[in-house]
């Protein structure tokens, strides 16, 4: 059996490459999208505001200045002015009474109440009672972070009662939806934030979150 001719079908093939000088133009291209515009555009996508404010409350409090970011983004995408229909308030969405409870135990000045959408003292206030839900939960920031959505009372009892183990891999066992979304949201964009802003934290290694 007469084997085909395979110079016919290798040199259309061949000739149909780009030029050398076409694909190190192309690879230059492709080249300055990964290391330009892609850093710009995933900083569009994840946008980060007030940031003096929050390394500065991190720092103050002892709070994970990318969990701080990651909550500002989702509750209210960084504007100052928002209030929820039940009443929370500010970049951080906090509710009256977590502003009243934060004032009391940091002792901070019963004019904050008045303050509440000023973005230095919200990010303040928020970042004091996010720090706390993470001790209070012995550190388990995931723990704290659905505390933060439906409250440190409802999670410290689906924990006792065995029905979530306050990890992020068992999240099915939250039993409040709204919960469940929240936690995924807030890692999600802490995981971005960490990536696209590390450099502005010295001690970037020592934030992480737990699976």
């Amino acid at each position: 059996m007469e084997m085909p001719d395979l110079r016919k079908w290798i040199r259309p093939a061949v000739m149909a490459l780009p030029s050398k000088r076409k694909m190190a133009l192309g690879f230059f291209l492709l080249l300055f999208f990964f290391s330009v515009i892609s850093p710009l555009f995933n900083q569009w996508m994840y946008p980060l505001e007030y940031e003096e404010h929050i390394l500065y409350s991190a720092e103050a409090t002892g709070a994970d200045p990318f969990l701080v970011m990651a909550i500002i983004r989702v509750e209210s995408k960084f504007d100052p002015h928002k209030r929820s229909p039940k009443g929370a308030q500010g970049l951080m969405q906090l509710m009256p009474e977590t502003v009243d409870w934060v004032i009391a135990d940091g002792k901070f000045s019963p004019a904050f109440r008045d303050l509440v959408y000023e973005p230095s003292v919200n990010i303040h206030m928020g970042s004091y009672y996010i720090s706390g839900l993470v001790r209070e939960f012995g550190g388990n920031k995931i723990a704290a972070i659905a505390a933060y959505n439906a409250g440190p009372g409802n999670v410290k009892r689906w924990m006792r009662e065995g029905r979530w183990d306050g990890t992020r891999r068992n999240l099915s066992g939250v039993p409040f939806g709204e919960t469940r979304h929240y936690v995924r949201r807030v890692t999600f964009f802490y995981e971005r934030y960490r990536t696209l802003y590390g450099h502005l934290i010295e001690r970037k290694e020592s934030y992480t979150l737990p699976q």
